[in-house]
């Protein structure tokens, strides 16, 4: 590639684009980017012996924190799927993990475009949870009018499709091009006010699945939220409510803890927006009214969990979803977050813990001692590598000799109930097909047809890094 070709400076300065065009876009945005860092400077702060004394959260957390962002945005057709596939690879970014969301009452499945080695992800974490309708879980009726909107849309304009040829055939970029791939990229995730249906047509998407009426009715796949990372979202739910932001009831995902595993994430509910409607008669007049459907996000990433992990995790919150079913009282915020707290106790809380009983993944380094130990090496020790990436025998022995030592992982993906939960609260959970929906099987094989490639397996590229350390050390 071009020496002036790089996918990561390329990925950061589109997500600060996106950034600065959705603070326009929806303000309360960069009121939430304000608060995380009030939340952060707080938590920091209270960790010093002295509180007096200032604080700047960019000079202590990892470069990669302040300009972390997780977009998200929903796609009507494959076509769509697989062309944001060509244009975020050009970015370095590709779809990890598969989502099945009829699980939660959605009649979409999903993946996560994001960097997916260590270093591109040090450099630039940006990544977009991407969802695409799946037409065989709408009513006839909804299907036939979806179809007909999607059939009219191109939410990609010519010169980007044109860019896209370009890199694909070259292998890269010019600065120039760069430029123009950054501005015509926009494009697909600005909102418009217009919509391409009428109100009427909108009104039977929306009463089948408020999701089926955001995706279908505009002219492209408008953002619908940018989500900073904090430190403390406790914290952040607090300040929301104190600065008057219409905050969701509870924070989504694992309880909080001393060793944060996964993801936790909260946000300011949906916006209620002016939009115009196609007029029935078509004289090209539009007819006011609103949508809700835009909303600020934040969330607290927590450790990677191996599959063992996961599923003691995913045993732990069925048991508690369980509870909450069966008794009405448990639907209340403080009874839930109550009973999540006291079940997640079983759930290991620290990092030797978590470590032997390979619950979580980790990057091994050597120590100082470490260092002086490999060069004057006077036993027959040898690092080991399992193929799953798990520490062996041996790297224990060397943590017990002080030779090395660990650090977590850092969750990168996603958890389709909490996802659910978030959508529920800032949509509202009306659907006249939920029974269908629910009823549904998942479908990655017909995700990855409309992908055009297939989606990498989260666990695997964990394993791998943590590997990858081990084999560093030996």
């Amino acid at each position: 590639m071009a020496s002036d070709w790089n996918q990561d400076s390329l990925r950061a300065r589109f997500c600060h684009a996106l950034s600065e065009m959705y603070k326009t876009e929806v303000p309360l945005y960069g009121n939430l980017i304000d608060i995380v860092l009030e939340a952060d400077t707080k938590a920091l702060q209270s960790t010093k012996s002295d509180e007096t004394l200032p604080i700047n959260p960019d000079e202590v957390l990892p470069p990669r924190h302040r300009v972390e962002r997780h977009g998200a945005i929903r796609l009507g057709t494959p076509h769509e799927l697989s062309t944001i596939r060509r244009m975020f690879a050009v970015m370095g970014m590709y779809p990890v993990g598969y989502y099945d969301l009829s699980l939660a009452g959605f009649p979409m499945h999903a993946t996560a475009f994001r960097p997916t080695t260590s270093e591109a992800l040090a450099a630039h974490p940006f990544r977009v949870f991407t969802t695409v309708l799946r037409m065989e879980l709408l009513t006839s009726k909804t299907r036939a009018l979806a179809k007909k909107a999607l059939d009219q849309r191109n939410i990609f304009t010519p010169r980007l499709l044109a860019l896209l040829d370009i890199v694909e055939s070259r292998g890269s970029l010019s600065p120039d091009e760069c430029v123009e791939f950054i501005d015509n990229g926009l494009e697909t995730f600005r909102w418009h006010s217009k919509t391409t249906v009428t109100l009427d047509e909108y009104t039977i998407l929306k009463a089948e699945h408020a999701l089926i009426a955001d995706i279908v009715s505009f002219p492209n796949a408008h953002i619908n939220h940018l989500t900073p990372r904090t430190i403390d979202i406790d914290l952040v739910q607090r300040l929301m409510v104190e600065h008057g932001m219409p905050a969701k009831e509870r924070i989504e995902g694992p309880p909080r803890r001393k060793c944060p595993i996964l993801l936790r994430q909260t946000s300011f509910k949906a916006l209620q927006e002016t939009v115009f409607f196609s007029d029935d008669s078509g004289s090209g007049e539009f007819v006011k009214g609103s949508h809700t459907a835009r909303f600020g996000e934040v969330e607290q990433r927590g450790y990677a969990l191996t599959r063992k992990g996961r599923q003691f995790y995913d045993q732990i919150l069925n048991r508690v979803n369980y509870l909450a079913a069966q008794n009405e009282k448990l639907s209340d915020s403080t009874e839930y977050e109550s009973l999540l707290a006291k079940s997640f106790e079983i759930f290991p809380d620290t990092l030797p813990a978590l470590r032997e009983g390979g619950l979580a993944y980790f990057c091994y380094r050597l120590t100082p001692a470490g260092e002086k130990y490999a060069e004057h090496r006077d036993d027959d020790l040898v690092v080991s590598v399992s193929p799953d990436g798990e520490a062996t025998e041996s790297v224990t022995e060397l943590l017990n000799k002080g030779v090395l030592d660990y650090d977590p992982l850092t969750y990168e993906d996603f958890l389709p109930l909490s996802a659910g939960g978030i959508f529920n609260s800032n949509l509202g959970d009306v659907s006249q097909s939920k029974q269908l929906i629910m009823n549904a099987e998942s479908d990655l094989d017909g995700f990855q047809r409309g992908l055009g490639t297939y989606v990498a397996d989260e666990f695997h590229l964990y394993a791998e890094m943590q590997r990858g350390s081990l084999e560093l050390v030996y």
